[in-house]
């Protein structure tokens, strides 16, 4: 058997850069925000202008990661915190910039002619590419944070995708068991993303159900309980509906559905491709081995990391869940399985499961090798 790599080894030393280096570090993960103006251009004058946030997110963005070096340069983890305000507030202002977003999408709908029914819907569907590819991504970074306020951020953005139970699979089921059969996230080795897609989603839906009834049963209460947080889930889906309903009618809640549809599914095809065919071993005490590096894929492309708030480096959020995004360690090649292109490349490969499969089986199966042996 091979020997298992468990260090967290880093192609650079950690920096430790001033307070005034950290808020320009910042900058580059502003990008997200770009969205905003190509969804208001798409808004109002239809067209080709719908392509834009396409564009900007299958096209230019893994262009511009194939003529850019990688960034492997590594925060020393141990930074306070305080000097991380800048990277956490990207994050904070998405929040109601895409309520803001939706809000203008049903508007334009109800009370202008700027948008005809087709046009309507795909500017819903690249709205999901945002609230999806964004808004989810932050999300996942507040949900994580060890506080009252961020977490809440983190669930609006969530139910504004119908997708609030995330919070609860994610952090206490997903976390647990990745790489694992029991994980409906996690993607088998030969299961295309299809067949994935319908299992994750509801998969998932069925595990944050059964998370928050044995939380609540540790804490004395029932499911019927105020404290339910599917209730909060439902209030959020019917309070959306309802505003789609008044601004827009039927299309408004078409809209409002498409753009969540589009975001989950962006999601699940993030999931699909960050642990496809890696699992733990199963150890002699009938406990799986810890979640190390080597048990999710790794990417380090620059734009795409700036884009997505480090996203790509999975490896290290799941060997070190609480760490913030600007802390996240790229692992080395030797210590975490490398996917050849970035996420934006990837998520599109993975729609064609022929070419997926011939891509990324051969690399499951050297990784497999090099760890647990023939």
């Amino acid at each position: 058997m091979a020997t298992e790599t468990t260090n967290a080894a880093a192609p650079s030393a950690p920096l430790r850069p001033s307070a005034a280096a950290m808020a320009l570090r910042a900058a580059p993960f502003f990008i997200s925000l770009a969205f905003a103006p190509l969804l208001l251009l798409a808004m109002r004058y239809g067209g080709m202008w719908i392509f834009g946030a396409l564009a900007f997110a299958f096209l230019a963005t893994p262009l511009i990661d194939q003529i850019s070096s990688h960034n492997k340069e590594n925060i020393d983890p141990a930074l306070d915190q305080r000097r991380l305000i800048w990277h956490q507030a990207v994050t904070w202002i998405w929040v109601p910039l895409q309520l803001a977003l939706i809000a203008a999408l049903l508007a334009v709908i109800g009370l202008t002619d700027w948008l005809t029914t087709v046009e309507a819907l795909a500017v819903a569907a690249a709205l999901g590419v945002a609230t999806g590819g964004v808004g989810i991504n932050y999300a996942h970074e507040l949900i994580h944070q060890r506080n009252r306020t961020e977490p809440m951020l983190g669930e609006i953005l969530l139910c504004s995708t119908l997708y609030g139970h995330f919070r609860l699979e994610h952090v206490f089921g997903h976390h647990a068991r990745v790489a694992t059969p029991e994980d409906p996230a996690t993607a088998r080795r030969g299961e295309s993303f299809y067949a994935f897609w319908l299992r994750s989603i509801l998969g998932g839906l069925a595990s944050a159900w059964r998370i928050q009834r044995d939380q609540l049963k540790r804490r004395g209460r029932g499911l019927w309980s105020l404290s339910n947080a599917f209730w909060r889930y439902g209030a959020w889906a019917v309070a959306w509906i309802g505003l789609a309903y008044a601004l827009a009618g039927g299309l408004g809640v078409a809209a409002f559905l498409a753009q969540a549809i589009v975001a989950v599914t962006l999601l699940e095809l993030v999931n699909y491709l960050e642990h496809y065919g890696l699992r733990r071993r199963m150890l002699e005490s009938g406990r799986y081995e810890p979640t190390r590096p080597h048990h999710s894929w790794n990417a380090n492309h620059r734009f795409s990391n700036f884009l997505l708030i480090n996203l790509q480096r999975h490896s290290d959020h799941h060997y070190k869940p609480d760490r913030r995004y600007p802390l996240l360690q790229a692992h080395e090649d030797d210590a975490a399985p490398q996917l050849p292109h970035g996420y934006a490349w990837m998520v599109l490969l993975a729609l064609v499961p022929p070419l997926w499969f011939r891509v990324m089986d051969p690399r499951v199966d050297a990784w497999e090798t090099r760890f647990y042996g023939a």
